[in-house]
């Protein structure tokens, strides 16, 4: 009796990547870190109240160290420090990722068209990034907070606006690379539109380094707020905020430490793992590694 093997299955480019990048142990441990706080940002409202435990002031119970009933202490107003700090990384999380949502999306769609058409589009897009990359981000968002005030809408439009350049150039180059190759050819031969050759394969196949530069860009644009805030120019109280709470710990350094160790160990983490997961997908995404 004759049968048939049935050839093995191709796994596709996407299990590959996750292939290669669950054998990245400081990926994965960054990962494990991106998840747990994106967990402990989104269920913080079925452990603490907002307005009885994050806002409202204390006096009675102001800087107690870490104890049995506040596990991270209080601070000078006697309001909870890990309920701070977790409802701190709501705002630091929803302000990356929309930050960078808002510039993946404009910068990617900017950098797409200038790099698939080249010529006179390429050159006035491109012209007009340049603008934007010679204006500090830092800066930018210092400026549009000292006019319009700071308040987390105003600094997701800064901030938004000075990483649109970023994408835009990362995407182009890409878009330059895959627009000549044979598939892109045989589309245009059978007559596809521009539009849907731009949306179903060049885009796709050129999306490898902006995921890359998505991730470690969340990093930095949560870095720029915790320093904004720092200096009083970003979210303004009494919103918990990382950069703002280590700012408001540095008059009890000697005697309460913890009141800026503990947010200063949130940045850290978070940015760490931020970067160790960009990383990993920047190995997993490059073809020479396979």
């Amino acid at each position: 009796m004759n049968m048939k093997r049935k050839s093995p299955r191709k796994k596709g480019p996407i299990f590959e990547v996750a292939r290669r990048l669950a054998k990245n142990k400081s990926a994965m441990i960054g990962l494990a870190i991106v998840i747990l706080l994106i967990v402990v940002a989104v269920t913080a409202p079925l452990f603490y109240s907002y307005d009885e435990q994050i806002i409202k002031q204390n006096i009675g119970n102001r800087l107690q160290s870490p104890n049995a009933e506040n596990l991270l202490g209080t601070d000078a107003l006697g309001r909870d420090l890990l309920g701070r700090i977790i409802y701190g990384s709501r705002i630091s999380l929803y302000v990356g990722f929309t930050t960078v949502a808002f510039a993946f999306v404009v910068g990617g769609t900017l950098g797409a068209l200038g790099g698939y058409f080249g010529g006179i589009v390429d050159n006035i897009i491109m012209r007009f990034m340049d603008i934007f990359l010679a204006i500090p981000g830092t800066l930018f968002a210092i400026t549009i907070a000292a006019a319009l005030g700071s308040n987390i809408r105003n600094l997701i439009l800064a901030l938004a606006i000075s990483s649109v350049p970023g994408f835009a150039r990362i995407l182009r180059s890409s878009v330059i690379t895959v627009r000549e190759v044979e598939y892109i050819e045989a589309s245009r031969a059978i007559g596809a539109s521009d539009a849907r050759i731009i949306l179903n394969h060049v885009i796709p196949n050129a999306l490898a380094p902006v995921i890359v530069h998505t991730t470690l860009n969340v990093a930095t644009i949560i870095l720029t707020i915790a320093g904004l805030s720092f200096l009083g120019l970003g979210i303004s109280a009494p919103t918990p905020e990382w950069g703002a709470m280590l700012s408001d710990g540095r008059t009890y350094l000697k005697t309460h430490f913890y009141m800026s160790l503990f947010p200063g160990v949130a940045i850290i983490m978070t940015i760490l793992s931020l970067n160790l997961l960009g990383d990993g997908l920047r190995d997993a995404l490059d073809p020479r590694l396979k």
